[in-house]
């Protein structure tokens, strides 16, 4: 099958065997959360994908990363290290039952929804406890893996959110700032740093301000999408070999000099002291 073909295959909705994993946080089974979370499982599985769902209030999850993840002793309990003690856990099969099951979902999935509503400019807690927890050394990235070399190189990724504000508020010259900006630690920090081809947010603006038509109408775009997800192209990052490890991961000097007289950055963190390239963690190809 040519890469045309393949395309279209994907985006008609044809996409028979692919796994799907649904990291879903909201108290609430009657939320917008919850509608959007529900269409996403309803449309993935009448397109034969397998979906699971991990409801991490229901599973009442633990936020909190700490020795107890360990099944056993500790290398050395007087100075722990979270990341490097949990790395030989992961490598010795002795991390709690949690987080490996949360990371039997993680492993076998195509694409990773994470779905929640946006608090306090990022995700809610028990979401950051299991990014904590779960995205584990070894397990999720490495010195030698990560970025555009990362583990889940493979996979893909989404955040689907609601916000409280409305979008002229996350705008450039809005009171909450540009969503790309509050975007940037999230799907690069995070989704990319651990080789997730990340595409673009579903974002939706404050449900709770708008109308039940106007909520409806956001759940009938966001099925839509779906529809066509695994035949999107995936959010522009600036490859791992385009810097030089021998000088602290800075630009090397041939692609600092290409980017020179262009009159964006690269992206909304290495913008070289330009203007932030526009909608550059918002929409693909742009």
């Amino acid at each position: 099958m040519n890469k045309i073909n393949k395309r279209m295959w994907c985006v008609r909705g044809f996409v028979t065997g692919k796994k799907v994993l649904i990291v879903y946080a909201h108290q609430s089974p009657g939320s917008f959360n919850a509608a959007a979370k529900d269409a996403a499982v309803e449309v993935l599985t009448a397109q034969n994908c397998t979906v699971e769902v991990s409801d991490l209030y229901t599973m009442k999850f633990t936020a909190a990363a700490t020795a107890e993840d360990i099944t056993g002793e500790v290398k050395n309990a007087d100075h722990f290290c979270y990341a490097e003690e949990t790395k030989l856990a992961w490598e010795a099969g002795k991390l709690s039952a949690d987080i490996t099951e949360e990371q039997r979902k993680l492993t076998e999935a195509d694409l990773v929804v994470f779905q929640f509503p946006m608090y306090w400019f990022s995700v809610p807690a028990i979401m950051k406890g299991w990014i904590d927890r779960v995205l584990t050394l070894g397990f999720a990235y490495s010195d030698e893996k990560r970025y555009s070399q990362g583990i889940f190189k493979s996979k893909r990724v989404m955040l689907s959110f609601t916000t409280g504000s409305q979008e002229s508020m996350f705008s450039a010259n809005g009171i909450n700032g540009d969503m790309n900006v509050t975007l940037w630690p999230l799907q690069n920090g995070i989704l990319h740093y651990c080789g997730f081809q990340v595409l673009a947010p579903q974002i939706f603006w404050a449900p709770s301000r708008v109308s039940s038509e106007v909520r409806s109408t956001m759940l009938k775009d966001w099925r839509t999408r779906l529809e066509g997800v695994f035949g999107e192209e995936p959010l522009s990052f600036t490859p791992l070999d385009c810097f030089d490890g021998e000088t602290g991961f800075q630009l090397k000097p041939e692609v600092h000099e290409k980017h020179a007289t262009r009159e964006f950055g690269l992206t909304v963190g290495i913008h070289l002291g330009k203007p932030l390239p526009p909608n550059n963690q918002m929409k693909a190809g742009v």
